[in-house]
């Protein structure tokens, strides 16, 4: 992995750790480096512990639309981390995710997970559909009207996501934005058998509709049904927050049509070449984390952007975590551990530099 990254960003980073955050002069000494990321000692373990905390939902106006936000706010924050979600944009999946980061960052950020708009417990559109650019525009309409603009801002793409990271990088170009993009949806796989089959849905509306009300009916089971049928349909490693996010929001149809609606605009998109100009400009701005087996960012996307972007920040979680990482409580922890160690590790190396 090559050495540097953008120094104003770091530079913005190693003074606030440096300030106010205690976990980054904990010893590197007693660490692993494990896959790209750094596994804790028990003495870490203990130091994280004070810093946990509950994430909280709330409901707030962006861009004109009711929006779900999870957040973790810090009384002291040196940089605010924004989560995208993938597709289906439903938070509530990434509450152990949200709240082992912010532990892992040892209470230095504040953190906000923002849903896609329609894609949450309730239908606060009133049955509105959402294309992929409107999504994208809702996320730029948050940032532009984020409190405490003056910190950095670390976006933490997941999937899909990770596209629309690119894209607000595209609409601020002088704020201090750096992204983490993790198992990236960048473009589409034409191998992918799963991918084919969702595009096909995806294009009918009249298929749309009808997943989307069988979807709706199997949620309107009672909730020990509906809990039994998540289980049996995604797996036992699945989180207790992850099935009750997918019976309490996914299981509507109005989530459901919405994604799918979304989905349609995605393939359209992602079926062009990824924008390789702006990713070599601005490849110090960007680190990538990709799945040892993905199909929505497979390997062969990994030695592209490796082709393409020669100093490109990437990396390989082999693991054994899906693609799905925030529905399991090992993945959420992994892959929080994996951010919050590269923001650490690139603000210390930005110290030792100076």
């Amino acid at each position: 992995m090559p050495p540097s990254i953008s120094p104003i960003i770091l530079s913005s980073l190693g003074r606030s750790f440096r300030l106010s955050c205690p976990i980054l002069h904990q010893s590197n000494t007693r660490m692993k480096s494990t896959a790209g990321y750094q596994s804790c000692s028990m003495d870490d373990e203990k130091s994280l512990s004070l810093y946990r905390k509950v994430a909280c939902m709330r409901i707030c106006l962006v861009s004109g639309f009711s929006t779900e936000l999870l957040e973790v706010e810090s009384e002291a924050a040196t940089l605010n981390v924004l989560v995208i979600p993938g597709n289906p944009g439903v938070v509530s999946f990434y509450k152990d995710f949200v709240e082992a980061l912010y532990e892992q960052l040892g209470g230095c950020a504040s953190i906000t997970a923002i849903g896609h708009v329609s894609q949450s417990r309730q239908d606060m559109a009133y049955g509105r559909l959402f294309s992929f650019q409107e999504q994208i525009n809702h996320k730029v309409g948050f940032i532009k009207e984020l409190q405490n603009k003056h910190l950095p801002i670390i976006l933490v793409g997941h999937s899909i996501g990770s596209y629309i990271c690119i894209e607000i990088l595209k609409r601020f170009p002088e704020q201090e934005i750096f992204s983490i993009l993790l198992y990236p949806f960048l473009t589409l796989n034409t191998s992918s058998l799963r991918q084919r089959m969702i595009g096909m849905l995806s294009r009918s509306s009249l298929l749309s509709a009808t997943i989307s009300h069988i979807v709706a009916l199997l949620g309107s089971f009672p909730t020990r049904i509906s809990r039994a049928i998540v289980i049996k349909l995604f797996g036992p490693s699945w989180s207790t927050t992850a099935v009750d996010a997918a019976c309490n929001c996914l299981m509507k149809y109005h989530t459901m049509r919405n994604a799918l609606f979304m989905a349609k605009f995605e393939f359209e998109k992602l079926s062009e070449e990824p924008d390789w100009r702006f990713l070599k400009e601005n490849n110090e701005q960007i680190a990538f984390l990709f799945g040892n087996d993905d199909h929505w960012g497979p390997l062969s996307l990994f030695e592209e952007i490796s082709r393409q972007v020669p100093d490109a920040l990437l990396s390989i979680e082999r693991e054994g975590h899906t693609h799905s990482f925030s529905c399991s409580e090992a993945g959420s922890v992994w892959v929080a551990r994996h951010v919050a160690n590269f923001i650490k590790n690139r603000a210390s190396n930005r110290q030792l530099s100076q």
